[in-house]
């Protein structure tokens, strides 16, 4: 009893983790009017689509084959390191860093930087979007 209590409490934690703020709610929100007008059959942000962006290699702006993944690893609840500077990178899951994806202007700021890297330009809103929802649900 007292194991089921606790395996129940622990996952209700993990569901609150996962909740967005007010203002990331509304960027999400905004992304996806802006990707609808750009695909208007698009239905809702998709993990699996997310998951290929970040994962995905490509050349990237220093002419090397690299992905998301290079600099914040395949556990997101890890710390990463930036494969350009050497610096430390806090893990990117909210589950294991509670500051991630609560400041929209930082969230904007990042998304821009890390496309440019990796991908050479800006991603779409469909595709920040994608990442955004893969990010924030990847367990």
């Amino acid at each position: 009893m007292i194991k089921t209590l606790s395996a129940l409490l622990m996952s209700i934690s993990l569901i609150q983790a996962f909740e967005l703020n007010t203002q990331m709610k509304k960027f999400m929100d905004e992304l996806l009017i802006e990707a609808k007008k750009q695909n208007p059959n698009l239905k809702e942000f998709d993990y699996s689509r997310g998951e290929k962006i970040f994962t995905t290699e490509q050349v990237g702006k220093k002419g090397k084959k690299i992905s998301c993944v290079t600099c914040h690893t395949a556990d997101l609840s890890k710390k990463g390191l930036n494969e350009n500077t050497n610096k430390a990178i806090e893990p990117l899951s909210p589950l294991a860093n509670p500051k991630r994806f609560t400041d929209t202007k930082e969230v904007k700021k990042w998304l821009k930087r890390n496309f440019n890297d990796v991908y050479n330009r800006e991603g779409t809103a469909q595709e920040q979007g994608d990442v955004v929802t893969y990010i924030i649900n990847k367990k």
